[in-house]
């Protein structure tokens, strides 16, 4: 299947998808926010792949929103007389963002850890997009911006909600406040980037070799790890504490643990059952 904005390659129980709009600094058109969560869902819900790698071509990984993004909210608005336009702004534009959010909640979602490897601009939505990844890596041009500041709005697709649970508030606050950009290797020193590479080559070759090696794990095992810690982030300890201990009674399986002892002292690729088919939403 060919898409807009993207490319996807499936290899070795990974899966690649690649912003492709380079010509267009890979700004977030309309297709956009309907085939990322597409593509991340087939993929999940297929058990296409163990892993999901998205990186990006051209000087940036992404200028962020394009305007043409609220085109469906000036539609609405054209095919309606004035007085009804003015009561219905508010809420149009508050569906367009939920649905545009909804496209960012499908990586967090996503059974399979989803590894984020940027280089240039990472701006406005492309922050967004980014803290919802489980791993962000970058090449040592990469700059991150929450920009919609410098324009006068509000970062409103998930940055906020997800940045502050990521690095410290002081941090979140100056970046929010300045619109100003944080280099990758200060990005780094806040933790929000797990390691920073000299270029683009090396950063890809890296971050998929990253990907093969938990490609490599038990899936069930690294699907639980996943869900283990977002639910720890965002509950109390005593609570994950519990939520693991039912997870376990729930999902252990003792063949999988075998497997994976054998298949280390022996130093060979375990043999493990892939994650099921997932229900389409």
């Amino acid at each position: 299947m060919t898409y807009e904005c993207f490319d996807l390659k499936l290899q070795d129980d990974i899966a690649h998808i690649i912003l492709n709009r380079p010509e267009k600094r890979n700004s977030m058109c309309p297709e956009f926010w309907q085939e990322l969560p597409e593509i991340i869902r087939d993929i999940d819900q297929n058990a296409r792949a163990r892993v999901i790698v998205i990186s990006s071509t051209g000087p940036h990984f992404s200028s962020g929103l394009d305007v043409s993004s609220f085109s469906n909210v000036n539609q609405t608005a054209e095919e309606t007389d004035r007085k009804t336009r003015q009561l219905q702004s508010g809420t149009a534009f508050y569906q367009n963002v939920l649905f545009m959010q909804e496209s960012f909640n499908a990586i967090e979602e996503c059974r399979l850890p989803v590894l984020a490897a940027i280089q240039g601009g990472c701006i406005g939505g492309g922050v967004d997009l980014v803290t919802a990844c489980d791993m962000r890596y970058a090449s040592a041009d990469a700059f991150l911006t929450i920009f919609e500041t410098n324009i006068g709005m509000t970062a409103d697709v998930g940055t906020f909600p997800r940045l502050v649970k990521l690095i410290p508030e002081g941090h979140v606050r100056e970046m929010a406040y300045t619109g100003r950009r944080v280099t990758a290797q200060e990005a780094k020193s806040m933790g929000l980037i797990n390691e920073v590479y000299d270029d683009h080559d090396q950063m890809i070759k890296a971050v998929l070799s990253v990907a093969a090696d938990i490609a490599s794990k038990a899936p069930m095992a690294v699907y639980g790890c996943k869900k283990m810690i977002t639910y720890a982030r965002d509950h109390s300890t005593a609570d994950g504490l519990d939520y693991i201990a039912i997870w376990n009674a729930s999902h252990f399986k003792i063949e999988e643990i075998q497997e994976a002892m054998i298949a280390n002292k022996e130093q060979r690729p375990g043999e493990f059952v892939s994650l099921p088919k997932r229900q389409k939403r």
